[in-house]
């Protein structure tokens, strides 16, 4: 019995894991194709957003299945919750990938505002966060996760700049006000991103730590 308890935990993180992988490779093809207009990329990451579902559907029910059957407890009962919170953080952040790629269309004609607007720098450090919190959770690295909760600011502040510098823009050129909407809903969706790594770099916290720490990451020493 209780060799069979670890297999089904060892399942479960390296499904969590190989959800992991697909969403920074929905991450990076949507960042790619939004600072390209590369509908190639677009169309790919429509196509993986079906897998990354069905890791959502499998992860969630081999949580029911370990909690219904096994009656976990302690640091075990730990993982198995922050499984449960984190996949669906991740898909989450493979929903925000396929919302960056829907903006790729009406910005292709719009590239020079793209990269004026130099959304590509945002979109490395908000996937960077992500990539980072699912190594602090393959790792067990308490201290790794709360480094990411403390980079969140850094992405709100950049975003408020990118925002303003659009927004000047499309004041400056009418032309610019429907790509220019299209740009901040982009940035909007980029900025969640750095949201949900923060949000699963807390359930790593909690997982090994065995502390919360959520909406109290910035009082942390």
């Amino acid at each position: 019995m209780h060799r069979h308890f670890e297999d089904q935990l060892n399942e479960l993180r390296s499904n969590m894991i190989k959800m992991g992988s697909l969403v920074d490779e929905q991450l990076e093809d949507s960042m790619n194709a939004l600072h390209t207009g590369d509908m190639e990329l677009v169309n790919k990451i429509f196509e993986k957003e079906r897998k990354i579902n069905e890791f959502d559907n499998i992860i969630d029910q081999e949580v029911d299945d370990i909690i219904a059957l096994d009656q976990p407890v302690a640091a075990d009962l730990r993982l198995v919750v922050a499984a449960l919170k984190m996949n669906h953080e991740l898909e989450r952040i493979g929903d925000v990938a396929v919302n960056i790629a829907q903006r790729v269309q009406p910005l292709i004609d719009f590239q020079d505002l793209v990269q004026r607007t130099e959304i590509l720098e945002m979109g490395n450090i908000a996937r960077q966060m992500v990539k980072e919190s699912l190594d602090a959770f393959i790792h067990g690295d308490a201290n790794l996760a709360r480094a990411i909760c403390k980079k969140d600011d850094i992405v709100d502040e950049m975003n408020r700049q990118k925002f303003r510098f659009v927004v000047s823009e499309m004041k400056r050129d009418p032309r610019l006000i429907e790509p220019g909407a299209h740009l901040i809903v982009a940035l909007k969706h980029i900025e969640r991103l750095a949201d949900h790594a923060t949000n699963i770099a807390e359930d790593v916290v909690f997982l090994v730590d065995a502390k919360v720490i959520k909406h109290h990451a910035s009082e942390e020493n």
